[in-house]
């Protein structure tokens, strides 16, 4: 009997250690539409966050938000930081993104 408890509080807790921390992201968003301005630091798509504007060029494969032919504003979950290289100063880095 002690085996067979003990094999059913292993297995509990090696299931709860495979589910993945997928519900967690570092901030809520909306992505609110694309940036049509022609300037050489232009371009990609709008995003609010926190009270403050974001632009963004892409989103990380595996996403499940399609941006071909969306209708805006999207409001999505997501993990980003500020781009290394910046132009404008507005760019961000989407590093994982959902829709909420």
């Amino acid at each position: 009997m002690k085996k067979v408890f003990l094999l059913v509080v292993i297995m509990y807790f090696g299931i709860l250690s495979c589910t993945e921390d997928d519900d967690k992201y570092m901030d809520n968003g909306t992505i609110t539409g694309i940036d049509f301005r022609e300037c050489f630091c232009c371009g990609g798509y709008f995003i609010d966050i926190n009270d403050s504007t974001y632009r963004f060029d892409s989103l990380p494969i595996g996403s499940n938000i399609s941006l071909d032919n969306a209708v805006f504003p999207i409001p999505v979950k997501l993990d980003w930081q500020m781009e290394d290289t910046l132009c404008i100063g507005d760019e961000i880095n989407v590093l994982k993104i959902t829709k909420r």
